[in-house]
């Protein structure tokens, strides 16, 4: 199927670890490019994350941050520095010795001094497995809504290949009286400055002029190219890149199209299929 690489998910886990959520947004990009925001303290997760988004997804600008308010589970409790604790109630002594004042350390005035209470070292394997499994489940949900809006950029471009197909058999169809319409002129042009036609010499240039204008390798190359876009469309395979040099070949066969004109109407299909080729173009920058 076609996946888009514009497309939003977001995935949260709320539990005994705490409250944490991933948020990835993707948008076109000729390569797979991550800009990662993670907390301090999973920091630690950077190089798996990126392993992961490149080992899922091809193309795209992707925006992924994760955030972390810790739970009771993962909370560090306190603890005592009874060391500094002893240090300071022996400093206390001295100082009351050489001053010769009684004086009284407060608990609360030992806990206030930096360094008295401690984190209790932390262990984070529980908070970082389980990011892990969310950011698995955030790239499934990415995945989904780049198919989905993938397939709906599939069936814009194929009714564009539809438009194009009927502007393709509408010229074909207007170049017998194109043709036609040419030789007349030629034909009454010449009888103005001649008074006798050459006959022959005369077919012979309504032939090179007609060859000129025949148009049928165009269409022809046109028509093997929106079948070749139709094709493509049904790949599970990315198909960005092959659908964006598919329109830069429709666009030339158009272009010649357009210059080979001598008339209004030929003129105007390959104007609506120039339209119809830069519509396909616009949507084919988002699809991987």
């Amino acid at each position: 199927m076609i996946s888009s690489m514009t497309a939003f998910a977001r995935e949260e886990y709320r539990g005994e670890l705490g409250v944490m959520s991933w948020e990835i947004r993707s948008v076109n990009h000729r390569y797979l490019e991550t800009f990662l925001r993670l907390p301090e303290e999973l920091r630690v997760l950077e190089t798996n994350v990126r392993e992961r988004l490149n080992a899922r997804l091809g193309r795209g600008k992707l925006d992924v941050s994760l955030k972390f308010k810790p739970g009771a589970a993962a909370e560090a409790g306190l603890r005592i520095n009874q060391r500094m604790v002893e240090q300071l109630m022996e400093a206390e002594r001295e100082l009351s010795g050489v001053m010769q004042v009684d004086t009284h350390l407060r608990p609360l005035d030992l806990l206030r001094w930096p360094g008295v209470l401690e984190e209790e070292e932390r262990d984070y394997t529980p908070v970082k497995q389980q990011a892990m499994a969310l950011l698995e489940t955030a790239i499934d949900s990415l995945i989904d809504n780049r198919l989905r809006e993938g397939e709906r950029l599939a069936e814009i471009v194929g009714q564009r290949c539809e438009a194009m197909q009927a502007q393709v058999e509408r010229v074909r169809g207007l170049m017998p009286e194109v043709l036609e319409n040419v030789r007349s002129r030629v034909r009454e042009r010449l009888a103005e400055v001649m008074e006798e036609l050459d006959e022959p010499r005369l077919e012979q240039e309504m032939a090179l002029l007609a060859q000129r204008l025949d148009v049928d390798e165009e269409m022809d190359r046109l028509e093997t190219h929106l079948t070749e876009v139709v094709r493509v469309l049904s790949s599970d395979e990315p198909v960005g890149r092959r659908l964006d040099f598919l329109m830069q070949e429709l666009n030339r066969e158009a272009n010649t199209l357009s210059s080979k004109s001598n008339d209004v109407e030929v003129t105007r299909a390959g104007v609506e299929m120039k339209v119809l080729i830069e519509q396909m173009r616009e949507q084919i920058q988002n699809i991987e």
